[in-house]
């Protein structure tokens, strides 16, 4: 396993308060999914141009709908062909239409 890139202390300061901007976004996204004020479709269509949503795992996504948990999230994945590891950017043309069928209209 390679070792870690050193970092200098500032680097690693930096890196930390990036890390932490980040997932606090992401915590924002998932409660506006969960509230209804962002639809799927709205967060689908901007995956490709924001990194942020486009890094987050479709799991998590999911699971931030109302009435989705952990298994009936896992158990769609499964039966569309999504990877428990895939982001939403990486998801391809059919599964992403396939989503849409099934939670296009939660929210917003």
């Amino acid at each position: 396993m390679p070792l870690p890139p050193s970092l200098t202390v500032e680097q690693r300061q930096a890196a930390l308060a990036k890390a932490g901007v980040v997932r606090r976004e992401r915590a924002e996204i998932k409660a506006r999914l969960k509230m209804g004020s962002l639809s799927f479709n709205e967060l689908l269509n901007t995956a490709d141009d924001d990194d942020i949503i486009g890094k987050m795992k479709v799991a998590s996504v999911l699971t931030s709908l109302p009435g989705v948990g952990k298994v009936k999230a896992k158990r769609t994945m499964e039966e569309i062909g999504i990877s428990d590891s895939r982001r939403l950017r990486g998801l391809g043309s059919q599964q992403r239409g396939a989503l849409l069928d099934l939670f296009g209209s939660a929210s917003a």
